[in-house]
Order: structure tokens, then C-alpha cells, then sequence
């Protein structure tokens, strides 16, 4: 008994240690909303380079995942957002309004 609980001590123990070494800071790309369609849970932006996607520059659709990402966003306003390939799709992951 004393044995496994010195095993769960030591494994949370490395847990807390690693949590911060393994939480990268997500990468983000700007862009400005140029269409919205959330029935679909796709937005569409005009965006810099997406460096982790090794994207240049364009104006694309992209999905949204969760669909909640685009309430109080609207046409016109500039973000910062995160994408990423999804399933083989280009997915927007976290966006925020600058």
C-alpha cells in the first residue's frame, strides 16, 4: 500500500513539473473577418502568414471549431487567431479580436 502511494505521489509530483514545459504558447496569425457564416461554422479571412501551416498570405475560408469561436465577431474586425489542419481541413481553433 505504501508503495503505490508513493508511486502517485511521485507521478503527480512529475505532472507538475512537466505541465509547464509541455504548454506551449499557441501560435497566432492576424487577419480581418471578411465574411461570416455560422450556420456552416465557417469564416472567412483576409490573413498574414500562418507560420505553423507555412502559409503565406490570401483571403480563404476556414472552419471553426468550436462554433462558439465567432460570437460577437462581425465583418470588418481585426483578429488574431490560431489554425490548424484538422481531419485535412484548414480550422480555426482560437480566434480573438484585437
Amino acid at each position: 500500500m505504501k508503495s503505490k502511494m508513493k508511486s502517485l505521489i511521485l507521478f503527480f509530483a512529475g505532472l507538475a513539473i512537466a505541465a509547464p514545459l509541455l504548454a506551449q504558447p499557441v501560435p497566432l496569425s492576424e487577419g480581418t473577418v471578411r465574411k461570416l457564416d455560422p450556420a456552416n461554422a465557417r469564416i472567412t479571412l483576409r490573413h498574414g502568414p500562418i507560420a505553423n501551416l507555412d502559409m503565406p498570405p490570401m483571403t480563404m475560408v476556414f472552419r471553426v471549431q468550436p462554433p462558439e469561436l465567432m460570437q460577437g465577431l462581425k465583418v470588418g474586425d481585426t483578429v488574431k487567431f490560431h489554425a490548424e489542419s484538422i481531419n485535412g481541413a484548414v480550422t480555426v481553433t482560437h480566434i480573438e479580436r484585437q
